[in-house]
């Protein structure tokens, strides 16, 4: 009954939560704490009928070797693949460096079982909290992020603006295409409604890049029907903050007083969306198409610049959690 009353406690903030904005983090906390006090009244009941207990083993046990077994193999491979198409740098590393973290933690842990010695449970055991905490906090976001891609708004907007991403000298590579290809149907459908939305191109010049971002932007968008009267270049922004607060101003400055919507990849939606809410910015994000091998290195990557945001609240929670397990243990 406890974990049903949780359960129903956690559903009822993570409604007041999605009221209040859809783009707040505790969002998806309190989505991931409905879920698993879900699960554990699930569990805990002695009036389930048989099939159902065997199920719900089942899935247990298969979840176990899937996040034990599977998915660090499926980590590692992926960053292999990672390296190999994208080039070696450290957020190209992090599927690569997850997946071997989850195969040594596991690897420790089954040493650890052979162990009688306090100390040893009590470090293992504590590493254990602190990925099981981890773990929660990515699924969570991960399950929400998906949820927040596929809601909200998508049609009546004034303004587009379109986040850049990186060049391949002055051309536009797919990640980028994929931006600029959704915005261009978002302005048609606007267009088609009858309405004369403006799309904002953001994106400033690498020191590894011909053009700014925005000029080669501006000439795919030329290119695909998108009338130069409709386009606005921003060519300062270097960060997706910069991109949504330069983008901001010029629109501020043409008098816009409409609504906006971002547009970037699916994986980088619901940050973005964070990062508008933070800067108190009213927009929706909408996102683009992303290849399937980018998307674990990518959202970890979103997923660490999120955590980054709250280093204090996360150690602190963390922290509790450890304490109270060596103190159980070494009593």
């Amino acid at each position: 009954m406890l974990y049903a009353i949780l359960a129903v406690l956690a559903a009822v903030f993570l409604v007041l939560g999605v009221r209040r904005d859809r783009r707040r983090v505790a969002n998806a906390v309190w989505l991931g704490l409905t879920l698993v006090f879900g699960f554990l009244w699930l569990v805990s009941r002695d009036d389930l009928p048989t099939w159902l207990n065997n199920a719900i083993g089942y899935a247990v046990v298969a979840a176990v070797l899937v996040s034990g077994l599977v998915l660090p193999v499926v980590l590692v491979l992926n960053g292999v693949v990672m390296l190999r198409r994208e080039g070696r740098s450290p957020a190209n590393l992090l599927s690569l460096l997850t997946g071997l973290a989850i195969i040594a933690l596991g690897v420790v842990f089954v040493f650890a079982l052979a162990d009688d010695r306090e100390w040893v449970h009590a470090v293992v055991g504590s590493l254990v909290i602190v990925a099981a905490y981890v773990a929660f906090l990515f699924v969570s976001l991960l399950l929400y992020s998906v949820i927040y891609g596929k809601t909200g708004r998508r049609t009546g907007f004034d303004a587009v603006i379109v986040l850049g991403a990186g060049l391949v000298g002055d051309r536009v590579p797919p990640l980028l295409a994929g931006r600029l290809d959704r915005a261009t149907k978002v302005y048609r459908r606007e267009v088609a409604a009858g309405h004369a939305p403006v799309v904002v191109v953001s994106g400033g010049q690498g020191a590894d890049e011909e053009t700014s971002e925005a000029a080669a932007m501006h000439r795919y968008l030329l290119e695909r029907g998108v009338p130069d009267d409709a386009i606005v270049l921003e060519d300062r922004a270097t960060t997706t903050e910069e991109n949504l607060k330069y983008s901001k101003a010029l629109l501020d400055e043409r008098g816009h007083a409409g609504r906006t919507v971002a547009v970037t990849n699916n994986y980088h939606v619901f940050r973005t969306a964070v990062l508008a809410r933070r800067m108190r910015m009213k927009l929706e994000v909408i996102g683009s198409h992303t290849a399937l091998y980018f998307w674990p290195s990518a959202f970890l990557r979103e997923f660490v610049a999120i955590l980054a945001r709250r280093p204090i609240t996360h150690t602190v929670v963390c922290g509790f959690f450890v304490a109270l397990y060596v103190m159980l243990v070494l009593g």
